[in-house]
């Protein structure tokens, strides 16, 4: 049986050290202590690992090819993106590979592997999850190409990154419900660890608090910004005693999930409960109500983490501060939301 060639996970299990800091000691040794520097050393010569010297060569030269990652490629969110980062790329004379991230999350030493050793001159990820210990080894390796987070993003602001305004667009939402005369008002969120997710909750819970509007538990509904779990948010609404008259839910998919649900069961919306989206997929003017929701510029998400990155190969190596960039959100009323029910 033919043996796998030893990577460096092996040498941080053994050393008992994390993989950023194998890396720092085999590329920058003067920034790590002897002593670790010398059990990471031991740990590699038992291994057999190797530093891949032709990975980090291919760092100065040009592969002609941008990876972006994907959390998602079912979802229709992000067409408009890819279409904006494929615009600039193009015009660059570069080729756009688009990897779905989504079997990756259970395996961060796959992710890991494959943001090291992948052979393209940058990364876009529109997939804030990635481990801590992965973007440490990758900020801290001269064999990874530079990366770009766009829509979602990471803690490590050494990382550049473009993004909406997610909480103002949920407060957006939310003074709109108000205006409307809603006062009992129930939140549809996504994946708990999400950063988007914990952006838009923010921003609702503010501006509900801000505006005297109670935030109540049994109005909270969890999901995770598929159809499906719109569906599931649908019933436990159904199953209240008392009910909320308005929902946010924090991706347009859910409330899709949301009112088809509801509409089966002979609930009509608006009348007896509005609903605004996020994110204005391209189906939300469409849809039956159509959907009120809060617009994200999509095509700019990739057309300006497009540019970050260019900008980043265009310039020598350290030679540019990290760029965070935040574009601005508008809401779309349309025909799912009205005014609070009387009585």
């Amino acid at each position: 049986m033919e043996m796998r060639a030893p990577r460096i996970i092996d040498v941080a299990r053994i050393a008992g050290v994390s993989t950023a800091t194998v890396s720092r000691a085999l590329s920058k040794p003067e920034t790590v202590a002897e002593t670790t520097r010398i059990s990471v050393l031991a740990a590699a010569e038992q291994t057999g690992y190797r530093v891949n010297h032709a990975a980090r060569n291919l760092r100065r030269q040009r592969t002609g090819a941008i990876v972006v990652l994907v959390p998602n490629l079912g979802n229709p969110f992000f067409s408009e993106i890819l279409a904006g980062i494929e615009v600039m790329l193009s015009r660059a004379d570069l080729n756009m590979l688009v990897v779905d991230t989504g079997q990756a999350h259970a395996k961060p030493d796959l992710m890991s592997e494959y943001l090291h050793n992948t052979r393209a001159d940058g990364i876009i990820a529109l997939d804030g999850w990635l481990p801590d210990s992965v973007l440490a080894s990758v900020r801290d390796s001269n064999a990874s190409p530079p990366i770009v987070f766009a829509c979602e993003w990471t803690a490590d602001p050494s990382f550049a990154s473009v993004r909406a305004d997610n909480e103002g667009g949920a407060r957006l939402a939310i003074a709109h419900l108000k205006a409307l005369g809603h006062s009992k008002i129930g939140i549809l969120s996504g994946p708990p660890d999400n950063v988007l997710t914990m952006a838009r909750g923010t921003g609702a819970r503010d501006a509900m608090l801000g505006g005297g509007i109670p935030v109540r538990d049994d109005f909270m509904f969890d999901g995770d910004f598929t159809l499906d779990s719109g569906v599931m948010a649908a019933h436990a609404w159904l199953d209240l005693p008392d009910r909320p008259t308005a929902v946010f839910c924090a991706s347009d998919q859910m409330a899709f999930g949301f009112i088809s649900e509801l509409a089966r069961s002979g609930i009509s919306v608006p009348r007896s409960v509005s609903v605004v989206g996020f994110d204005d997929i391209d189906i939300a003017g469409r849809y039956i109500p159509a959907l009120t929701t809060v617009r994200q510029p999509r095509a700019g998400l990739g057309t300006s983490a497009a540019r970050m990155l260019l900008d980043r190969l265009a310039a020598p190596e350290g030679g540019l501060p990290t760029e965070h960039l935040m574009l601005d959100v508008e809401l779309i009323v349309r025909d799912s939301t009205g005014a609070a029910p009387s009585g």
